[in-house]
């Protein structure tokens, strides 16, 4: 699985960390219990350890499921989706042309749907993956949306 951010998500490190420090915690108790009484702590241990792997594995779980959850996208109108003119209010077409009047362009619908996930906030590794778009013309994109509209990027969704 790929992904723009080196680090996980604030939720997810908080849920990775409590997982590490219950193994942490499990060898100080198994270690701290009597003769007769380690195999019960031992099996608590057990069922505690499973519990933190299907912590993770929902964690990562939803990670994947983000990651193929289909874009927001238009209606379909008759020469393909659609935007609105409401929609597209601030979209740098002049700064834009260049990008595609290049080689490898690519297509304004793209830049497009691009533009609405920017205005929402969406940050620009993320929008690029999604949309298969270079990084820079996506950085132009969120850029200007967030000097139009002064948003925040979001936190990876």
């Amino acid at each position: 699985m790929t992904t723009s951010r080196l680090f996980p998500r604030p939720r997810e490190a908080a849920v990775l960390a409590a997982v590490l420090g219950l193994l942490v915690l499990e060898e100080i108790a198994l270690n701290l219990a009597e003769e007769d009484a380690r195999p019960v702590v031992g099996g608590l241990l057990i069922g505690a350890s499973c519990s933190g792997l299907l912590a993770v594995g929902a964690l990562l779980f939803g990670r994947w499921l983000d990651a193929r959850r289909p874009l927001p996208l238009p209606p379909p109108g008759p020469n393909g989706r659609e935007y609105s003119a409401r929609a597209l209010e601030g979209f740098p077409m002049e700064a834009v042309r260049p990008l595609l009047l290049a080689e490898h362009a690519p297509q304004l619908g793209q830049l497009y749907s691009a533009w609405m996930l920017a205005r929402t906030g969406r940050p620009a590794p993320w929008i690029a993956r999604r949309l298969d778009l270079p990084l820079d013309a996506v950085q132009l994109l969120v850029d200007a949306a967030r000097t139009r509209t002064g948003t925040r990027p979001l936190l990876e969704p």
